[in-house]
């Protein structure tokens, strides 16, 4: 009895075995074609638009683009009407106006054409510009009144302002 009872029970074992061989060798398959479905999407995958690290500031504008060509500095203001910081920048800017500096607001709705023109692709951008047209001063972004004050100070009367007032080579973009 012994006997027929261990081949009942092998037949059984063995019966139970090629099931767990099957199960076993599906579950590879299916890791199999899971491994090559996301091989073939990461293959698919575009790459990461790269970032943009700065904008351009002209170097040089014609002065006869905007009012006043004759005065002796232009202070340009690219702003955007959407933009709040750039109405911040274009209230302390205004009072720069005299008879020897001119001062404009370009906003981008108003005047898209100068915006690319010059490529101004971000706002506010502020330009401190000489008679000729050579951009002597730049700011991209807020600046504050006493920034822009020396700027233009220090274009019109280089060292006319103390060291702690000049404006910065990093902070002008």
């Amino acid at each position: 009895m012994s006997s027929r009872w261990t081949r009942r029970w092998s037949a059984c074992d063995a019966a139970g075995h090629a099931r767990g061989v099957e199960r076993a060798l599906t579950a590879l398959a299916l890791a199999a074609v899971v491994l090559l479905f996301a091989a073939w999407l990461q293959r698919r995958r575009q790459p990461d638009a790269p970032v943009r690290t700065g904008y351009a500031v002209p170097a040089q504008v014609d002065r006869h683009d905007f009012p006043r060509p004759d005065a002796p500095w232009l202070v340009v203001v690219f702003s955007s009407a959407t933009c709040d910081s750039c109405a911040g920048v274009w209230d302390r800017a205004r009072h720069l106006e005299s008879a020897s500096v001119a001062v404009v607001d370009v906003e981008v709705a108003r005047q898209k054409g100068l915006h690319d023109r010059y490529g101004i692709d971000a706002v506010p951008t502020t330009l401190v510009v000489d008679a000729g047209g050579v951009v002597q001063q730049s700011f991209l972004g807020p600046v504050t009144a006493t920034d822009l004050w020396a700027a233009v100070a220090e274009a019109r009367e280089p060292g006319s302002t103390p060291g702690s007032c000049a404006p910065h080579s990093g902070d002008d973009g």
